[in-house]
């Protein structure tokens, strides 16, 4: 899904800060289709929705960095630390 269908259809946000996102970390790289525009998944789409809910719960932008960096990190050793973090 292209990116202005993305944003307008069916994530009620503007072009712009999908773009935001993506340059801050939020959204991992989008992959773009041979003229560079940006192809969205629906994975991408649902981590977004994601991204969206926390946003709407009141999560700032700074937790929310932090969140996914823990979260697509995948070394085995940050396990423990990721726990500690996240209090369990």
């Amino acid at each position: 899904m292209k990116i202005a269908q993305a944003a307008k259809k069916q994530l009620d946000l503007s072009t712009a800060t999908l773009r935001y996102y993506e340059n801050i970390g939020l959204i991992r790289e989008i992959k773009r289709d041979d003229h560079g525009i940006r192809d969205y998944t629906e994975d991408d789409l649902q981590w977004i929705e994601f991204i969206k809910c926390m946003r709407n719960a009141g999560l700032s932008i700074d937790a929310l960095r932090e969140y996914t960096a823990f979260f697509f990190e995948d070394d085995d050793h940050t396990l423990s630390s990721r726990k500690k973090h996240f209090g369990q």
